[in-house]
C-alpha cells in the first residue's frame, strides 16, 4: 500500500497557508462548511418563521424579510449543489454573492424598522458569524467593514429625510444627537468585536478539525497497513473471541486450513474445526477456557483434499484492562517442508556414521578374508572332495565373494569425500558406462537399453570418476530390477536453460511407498543379493556433488531415477544441423 505523501503534503500546505480573503479549503472536510449550513437554514427559520408569521410584521416591511430569508435559503442549497456537483470556483463565488446581497437586505431591513433604533440590528451580526465559519479571520474583517458601511449607509439615507441632503453624510452623522452618534459607534464597534471573536473561534475550530481529519487519516493508515501485513504472514493467523467465534482469518490461514475468511468468520471454532483439526479447536479453547497459552504444539491436521498435515501452533491469550480473557490469537505454520528436511538430516547423519563405521572395519576385514578366500580355493583345487564336503566347500568360496563384494562396496563409500569439479561430457560418459553394464553379470540379452538425447555433447559440472560411479550404480540396479524378465532400461538426457537433467528408467515391478522412503539408507535391500550399498552411494555422490535426485516409482509401472546438472556448456554441433534426436540401442 502506497502511503507517500507526494499530494497530502501539498494539500496540507494549500491547507494551512491560504489567502486572507479564501474560504476554508478542504469543505468536505472542514467544520466551517459543516456549520455553515446548518448556521444558515437556522437563519432562515428564525426570520421567516418569528419575524415574518409570529411578529406580525406591516405589509410593507414583511417583503424585504421574505426576500432575505429566501435569499438565506437560497445561497446555502446554490453552495451545497456546486459542492455535489464539484463545480469548484463557483462556490466560493456564491458564498461572497451571498454576503453581498445579505449585507444589502439587512441595510434595507434596518432602514425600514427604526434605523438606528432598529431592533434587527442583530442580523448584522449573524452575517459576521456566518462569513467567520467559511473565511479566515481577515476575510471576517473585511466582511465585518462591509457590514459597518452598509450600517452607515442605511442610517445615514433615513436621516437625510430629515436634514439637509446636500451635507455631507459625515456632518451629518456627526451633527446627530450625542446618544445616537454613541450608539452607532457602538453598534460598529460591536461588529469588528464579533468579527475579530468568532474569527479567532472558527479558525481554531478549523485547526483542530484539520488535527482531527490528519489524525483520522493518520490511524486509517496505520488501521490499513496492519491489516495488510497481518494479512500478507508468511504463518496463518486467525483469532477468536471470548466466546471462541472467529473473527480474524488470514490468507495464509485459509490456504494451510482449507477455509475461506468469508465461510468462517463469526462461526464458533469447535463447530469449524471438529471434524478435520479438532486439536486446533481444543488448543484455541484452553485459551478461553482454562487461561492455558501453548508456546508451541505440533500435530497434523487433514486439509481439504483429506491429506494429513504437520502444522506447528502458537497461542496467546488477549486480556482485558482488568485481566479477564478478551479473545485467543492462533499463529501456526505448515512444516511440511520442515519435516522433509528434517528427514533428510537424520539421513545424511545416518550415512556419515556408515561411512565412517565403513572405514574403519575395512582395514580389520579385508586382509583376513582375503587369506581365508585364498587358502580355500587352494584346498579346494589340492584336495579331491566329494559330497556334502564338496558342498561346503563351494559354499564357502561363494559366500567369501560375496563378502568381499561387500566389503569393496563399503571401501568405495567410505571414499566418496572431497570432490575436484571439472567439465564432464555427460553423453559420451553415459555411452562408456551402458558399454561396461551390458557386460556386467546383472545384465542379461533379454534386457533392452536405449539411450536417448537431443545433444551430441554436453558438458556439465561435476567429478568424472564420480558421475561415472553414480551412472554405474544407478544402470546396473534397474538392470537387476529386471531380472529373469524382458524389459527395457532407458537412459535419458535433457537440456534446461541452466542445467541437464539425466532420466534413468526402467520397466521393472516398481517400488512400493512404503519402501520408496527407504532406498537411500545404507544396508537397506529388497533383493535377495543385495548389499543395501549401491543407492546409498548414488545419494552419497549426489550429496558430494550437490546434485538434485529425485524418484518416481509405482508398483507394476516401473522406476525412474532424476538427477539434475548444472551445465557447463556444450560443444559446436552446427555440422549436425538437422538431427533432433540421437538414439542408441545396446543389447
Amino acid at each position: 500500500m502506497d502511503v507517500r505523501p507526494t499530494n497530502d503534503s501539498k494539500t496540507d500546505e494549500r491547507r494551512h497557508h491560504r489567502a486572507p480573503f479564501s474560504l476554508s479549503g478542504d469543505w468536505p472536510s472542514s467544520a466551517g462548511y459543516r456549520w455553515f449550513l446548518p448556521f444558515r437554514i437556522a437563519t432562515y427559520v428564525l426570520i421567516f418563521g418569528a419575524a415574518v408569521i409570529w411578529m406580525g410584521l406591516p405589509d410593507t416591511i414583511r417583503p424585504l424579510f421574505i426576500g432575505y430569508s429566501i435569499i438565506t435559503l437560497g445561497m446555502a442549497l446554490g453552495v451545497t449543489f456546486s459542492r455535489r456537483r464539484s463545480i469548484g470556483p463557483v462556490e466560493p463565488t456564491l458564498v461572497w454573492l451571498h454576503f453581498l446581497v445579505e449585507i444589502a437586505m439587512v441595510s434595507a431591513v434596518v432602514l425600514s424598522t427604526g434605523n438606528v433604533n432598529s431592533p434587527f440590528l442583530g442580523l448584522f451580526i449573524l452575517t459576521i458569524v456566518s462569513a467567520a465559519l467559511v473565511c479566515e479571520l481577515v476575510g471576517t474583517l473585511v466582511v465585518a467593514s462591509a457590514v459597518s458601511t452598509g450600517y452607515v449607509l442605511a442610517v445615514w439615507i433615513g436621516l437625510s429625510r430629515s436634514v439637509d441632503f446636500n451635507v455631507p453624510a459625515l456632518k451629518s452623522i456627526l451633527a446627530l444627537e450625542g446618544t445616537v452618534s454613541y450608539s452607532m459607534l457602538l453598534h460598529i464597534f460591536m461588529f469588528y468585536l464579533v468579527a475579530l471573536i468568532s474569527g479567532i473561534l472558527a479558525h481554531r475550530l478549523r485547526a483542530q478539525d484539520r488535527k482531527l481529519a490528519d489524525t483520522s487519516l493518520a490511524l486509517k493508515r496505520a488501521r490499513l497497513e496492519t491489516d495488510d501485513i497481518l494479512r500478507h504472514l508468511n504463518s496463518g493467523l486467525l483469532t477468536i473471541d471470548h466466546t471462541g467465534s472467529i473473527i480474524y482469518f488470514n490468507r495464509t490461514a485459509e490456504r494451510i486450513l482449507g477455509y475461506g475468511e468469508e465461510q468462517v468468520r463469526g462461526l464458533p471454532c469447535t463447530r469449524v474445526f471438529s471434524e478435520r483439526m479438532p486439536e486446533l479447536s481444543r488448543c484455541l479453547c484452553d485459551g478461553i477456557e482454562r487461561g492455558v497459552e501453548h508456546p508451541r504444539r505440533e500435530f497434523e491436521i487433514i486439509n481439504c483434499y483429506g491429506r494429513s498435515v504437520p502444522i506447528g501452533v502458537s497461542t496467546s491469550i488477549l486480556r482485558d484492562e482488568d485481566g479477564s480473557v478478551r479473545g485467543v490469537i492462533g499463529i501456526f505454520s505448515d512444516l511440511t517442508a520442515a519435516k522433509d528436511l528434517e528427514e533428510k538430516m537424520r539421513a545424511a547423519d545416518r550415512l556419515a556414521a556408515v561411512g565412517e563405521l565403513s572405514a574403519s572395519i575395512a582395514h580389520e576385514i579385508r586382509n583376513p578374508l582375503a587369506a581365508i578366500s585364498g587358502s580355500v580355493e587352494v584346498l579346494k583345487r589340492d584336495l579331491e572332495l566329494s559330497g556334502q564336503n564338496d558342498r561346503l566347500m563351494d559354499l564357502i568360496v561363494k559366500e567369501s565373494h560375496r563378502l568381499s563384494r561387500i566389503l569393496t562396496d563399503f571401501l568405495t563409500y567410505s571414499r566418496i569425500g572431497r570432490t575436484s569439479y571439472a567439465r564432464v561430457e555427460l553423453c559420451h560418459l553415459v555411452g562408456e558406462v551402458l558399454q561396461l553394464a551390458r557386460n556386467h553379470q546383472a545384465y542379461n540379452a533379454d534386457v533392452e537399453i536405449v539411450f536417448e538425447s537431443r545433444e551430441v555433447c554436453v558438458y556439465v559440472v561435476g567429478d568424472d570418476d564420480l558421475i561415472r560411479q553414480l551412472l554405474m550404480n544407478l544402470v546396473i540396479n534397474a538392470c537387476e530390477s529386471l531380472t529373469g524378465r524382458q524389459g527395457r532400461v532407458g537412459v535419458k538426457i535433457t537440456r534446461r536453460t541452466s542445467s541437464v537433467v539425466l532420466d534413468v528408467s526402467d520397466t521393472g515391478p516398481g517400488i512400493a511407498p512404503q519402501t520408496l522412503a527407504r532406498i537411500f539408507e545404507p544396508f537397506y535391500s529388497t533383493k535377495k543379493q543385495g548389499t543395501g550399498l549401491g543407492l546409498a552411494i548414488v545419494h552419497r555422490i549426489c550429496s558430494m556433488l550437490k546434485l538434485d535426485i529425485q524418484v518416481e516409482s509405482a508398483p507394476g509401472v516401473g522406476t525412474t531415477f532424476h538427477v539434475e546438472f548444472p551445465l557447463h556448456g556444450h560443444a559446436d554441433n552446427g555440422v549436425l544441423s538437422g538431427v533432433s534426436s540421437s538414439q542408441a540401442v545396446i543389447g
